[in-house]
């Protein structure tokens, strides 16, 4: 085992978008764990939308990382020391480790995987965080019946593609929208949805209503921006707007001056009775054992497929992470250590 660990800490806080130089890496000594500690190596780190947000300072639903110390994370880790009755050499477990390749945990937050049952990546892909959200907000919100439309955004990505997979999976027409004809054409001809949107193809708008001709009853929404006023349009009679992304939009740079369209947008709810639902991962914490049972049992018979997108070394997670907002990553984005 080497002496030196490496770490991806957050310098600056970003001024506008984030850049590369809001980041630094940094080595030092692997730390001793005490007592009741582990000691804890990462092998994969997952990167994802919501870190952008951890970045600046300002009210958010979970707290920024102070600087210069480690980018907040999670990662499947296994532990190589034990101090803690709990836990046992060679354990592998979810934790929230941070960008570095080693660390130290009290046993706070970690969740023991068995690398046995499913690819460790899993983890932190279909069977963990993205597609427990998924499988949450379309549970308790969808009210999902077959024939309805679901349409998905960023529908190729860890959260999307759960999603678009289980409205497959009960019986809904589902229509999926990507960046690009590679990830279009895997929607189609490998997940098996009724059809997908290029967003990056032309009018979009167009093609939601040749795709979506009767209108859409469930939107689970991932990226926000632009692609809202149409859809929103687009929706039918008592749908659902499933809100839990809005990648395309920095909430932390504020809202560009326009005309404050709330009163049209309030006005459409009211005519169309939709339902407007925003969520976060631990609404679902609940619905745990049910969410394992169900998607286990998806992955493993096939009917659920999952994609990764991995990059080598600690080094190019700040690279990564970034091409998260321009569509660069094809899959569930993991660093591998």
């Amino acid at each position: 085992m080497t002496s030196i660990n490496r770490q991806i800490h957050l310098v600056s806080r970003p001024e506008k978008e984030p850049v590369l130089e809001n980041f630094a890496l940094v080595e030092g000594p692997i730390p001793t764990p005490s007592e009741g500690e582990v000691l804890l190596r990462t092998h994969y780190l997952s990167l994802a939308p919501y870190m952008r947000a951890r970045m600046y300072d300002g009210a958010n639903y979970a707290a920024s990382p102070p600087l210069n110390a480690p980018m907040v994370g999670t990662s499947i880790a296994h532990i190589i020391e034990s101090r803690h009755p709990s836990f046992a050499v060679d354990d592998y477990v979810v934790a929230p480790s941070g960008w570095q390749a080693y660390s130290l945990s009290d046993g706070t937050g970690l969740q023991r995987i068995n690398p046995d049952l499913a690819p460790l990546t899993t983890a932190l892909n279909v069977l963990g965080l993205p597609g427990h959200t998924a499988y949450g907000a379309l549970t308790r919100f969808g009210r999902m019946k077959s024939g309805d439309t679901l349409l998905v955004s960023a529908a190729t990505g860890g959260v999307g593609s759960v999603a678009a997979q289980m409205g497959r999976i009960a019986g809904l027409r589902v229509v999926g929208i990507a960046g690009g004809k590679d990830k279009c054409r895997y929607l189609t001809e490998d997940l098996g949805l009724a059809a997908a949107i290029d967003r990056r193809g032309g009018d979009f708008a167009e093609q939601l209503r040749e795709t979506c001709p009767d209108g859409v009853d469930i939107y689970f929404d991932n990226v926000a921006g632009a692609l809202a006023r149409s859809v929103l349009d687009a929706m039918k009679n008592y749908g659902r707007y499933l809100v839990c992304g809005t990648i395309a939009v920095n909430r932390d740079l504020g809202f560009p001056e326009s005309k404050d369209n709330l009163q049209e947008i309030l006005a459409k709810i009211l005519v169309k009775r939709l339902t407007l639902q925003g969520f976060l991962f631990s609404d679902f914490a609940d619905l745990t054992s049910q969410f394992h049972t169900d998607m286990s049992g998806w992955v493993k018979s096939g009917a659920v497929k999952y994609r990764e997108h991995i990059i080598d070394g600690l080094e190019n997670a700040p690279e990564a992470f970034l091409g998260l907002f321009s569509g660069s990553n094809f899959g569930k984005l993991l660093v591998r250590l």
